[in-house]
């Protein structure tokens, strides 16, 4: 028997299976079943078992004997390779920067302790692509050690890439909270995390006008924020061997005392914030007044106080209804609860509430409100009363959506609405604390025991978010991410509301791309990446010598996602 494919002219040929014969000089042909509506595969299969081979199923054929995922690592890696963050590190390949690419990786896909890593980098293939698959916790330990040893001249080449003369510098500083006894930077401070009963530790982060860090630096837990300015601005100017930068902090850093020390580095310049005191002086004074903003909500003023600085106020009205709601709603809740006191107060007739009692119960309730400044309290022995003082409410109802960006940047140079567009850009650092103290990244808690240590755990968060910003920039157009947000900020009014364009709205709406592709966040989007398997298999009817490896087909937002990193996407 054997199958025969006859043609047909008008219609598609037919497949029959057939047994033949020979009669004398003749060849008898005999149709025994028409197979034309079999699959294409099923009649390959059968032509082959008429050939007498022998067919086995996939189990028989081959074991699957590991399948590791494979994508997200690949993605992370190769856009390590793209931007050139491993020759930064290390100019050759040693052991100490295969474990810090490594720990790198591992800090973006898993974020865990340097013990876990050792176990998690298994799950992935990340410890055969790197080939530290033998290293333990202590080698780890010893690679961060190598890693703290080469921060500076790391930085000295981020600084050389990403910063130059004249450009926008930011800075910020926030805290994480310390699990542990040893480390002596733990400090009891103002804790950012607000996480009670446990020391904090400080560190800053200076960034460039993009939002890539750059540089890090740690700090004990007790160091005010506006006390790491002076450390900075040496960095700047003789690690990066810069003379004209101009440096953005927020008013709590960027302080009165800070600013007079900034002037004594003429080519420095700097921007920064008035607090609420002082724009409640420039009121008084008659300095700013409401009309500035009829036609616009943008307005630049002067002021004596404030010698060779330029003063740009602004009113947004969004947040001046914002504000105003929230202090009614906690002027509201304060009030209820001290009723709730006074009337306690009135009812223990018998045995009457202390002073000393009064004080402590009210004082939870003004503590928990931050309203306490807005009344007027009387307390005495089984007595208490209160009122609102109206007059301090209103003055500070002047302040609702007002605020003042300062800066010793001439005009020329910088327009106002620039000043402003480079103060509030300084929330990317913001945006780099939120992703490496959150799920992301996950730089919290610190446990490590050493300073060096800890210090050296901060900076490879540094360096993970690095890779991480390079590829959520390239992967905008499968992320929730606004593609066009750049090119937004510098186009919108520098006071107006933040509006999405059309495209992230379009994506946040359908969830899918214009090609058709879903949209991801920046976690689902590795867990896709992840599927995307390399698995080791070998012969079923041989031993571990036939041994190969199958690398999965991916699909098409496999591909796209590649093709945006531009990084190769994984063969066979």
């Amino acid at each position: 028997m054997y199958v025969d494919v006859v043609p047909n002219r008008s219609s598609p040929p037919a497949v029959l299976l057939r047994e033949s014969r020979r009669e004398g000089n003749k060849i008898r042909k005999r149709t025994i079943a028409n197979i034309s509506h079999w699959p294409a595969h099923q009649v390959d299969s059968l032509r082959r078992l008429l050939k007498g081979e022998r067919l086995v199923g996939l189990s028989e054929a081959f074991i699957i004997e590991q399948s590791l995922p494979h994508g997200h690592v690949a993605a992370v890696l190769g856009t390590i390779r793209s931007i050139g963050l491993e020759g930064m590190i290390g100019s050759r390949r040693c052991r100490e920067r295969d474990l810090v690419v490594a720990m790198i990786v591992e800090q973006i896909l898993h974020h865990g302790s340097k013990l876990a890593d050792t176990r998690t980098w298994h799950a992935t293939s990340l410890a055969e692509e790197l080939e530290v698959g033998d290293a333990d916790a202590n080698e780890l330990y010893a690679a961060l050690d190598w890693l703290l040893a080469r921060q500076p001249q790391i930085e000295k080449k981020l600084g050389a890439r990403h910063l130059s003369e004249g450009s926008t510098v930011f800075y910020d500083v926030t805290s994480s909270y310390y699990e542990g006894r040893t480390c002596p930077l733990a400090r009891w401070g103002h804790s950012r995390d607000r996480k009670q009963g446990l020391p904090i530790i400080v560190y800053g982060t200076l960034a460039d006008s993009e939002g890539r860090p750059v540089s890090v630096d740690v700090y004990a837990g007790n160091t005010a924020d506006c006390a790491t300015v002076a450390e900075q601005v040496h960095r700047l100017t003789e690690r990066f061997a810069l003379s004209r930068v101009v440096l953005v902090g927020d008013r709590g850093m960027l302080t009165q005392t800070r600013i007079e020390d900034l002037k004594q580095h003429p080519g420095l310049g700097w921007i920064s914030a008035l607090r609420s005191g002082a724009i409640r002086a420039l009121i008084e004074k008659g300095q700013l007044e409401s009309s500035l903003f009829d036609t616009d909500n943008l307005a630049e003023i002067t002021s004596a106080d404030y010698p060779n600085e330029r003063l740009i106020a602004c009113f947004n009205p969004l947040l001046a209804d914002e504000r105003a709601r929230n202090r009614r709603a906690l002027l509201e809740m304060t009030e209820a609860r001290l009723h709730k006191i006074k009337a306690e107060v009135e009812r223990r007739t018998k045995s009457p509430l202390s002073k000393e009692q009064i004080g402590l119960k009210v004082g939870k309730v003004l503590n928990r409100f931050k309203m306490g400044k807005h009344f007027k309290l009387s307390i005495e022995e089984g007595s208490f009363s209160f009122t609102r003082r109206e007059e301090q409410i209103k003055q500070e109802q002047q302040l609702d959506g007002i605020y003042i960006v300062r800066t010793n940047v001439d005009a020329e140079a910088l327009g106002a609405g620039e000043a402003v567009r480079q103060y509030k850009s300084l929330s990317q650092v913001e945006r780099i604390y939120r992703t490496v103290k959150g799920l992301d990244i996950l730089i919290r808690p610190v446990r490590h025991r050493s300073e060096a240590r800890v210090r050296a755990h901060i900076f490879l968060c540094m360096l993970a978010y690095y890779v991480q910003w390079h590829m959520r920039k390239r992967l905008a157009p499968v992320l929730f991410d606004d593609e066009q947000l750049d090119e937004l900020r510098s186009q919108r009014h520098p006071v107006a509301k933040a509006e999405p364009s059309e495209s992230a709205k379009r994506k946040k709406n359908t969830l899918v791309t214009e090609a058709g592709l879903p949209v991801h966040s920046f976690t689902t989007l590795l867990a896709a990446l992840a599927t995307l398997s390399r698995c080791r298999c070998r012969l079923a009817s041989a031993g571990p010598e036939t041994q190969f490896v199958q690398l999965a087909e991916g699909d098409a937002l496999h591909r796209k996602v590649f093709e945006l990193l531009e990084v190769p996407y994984p063969v066979r």
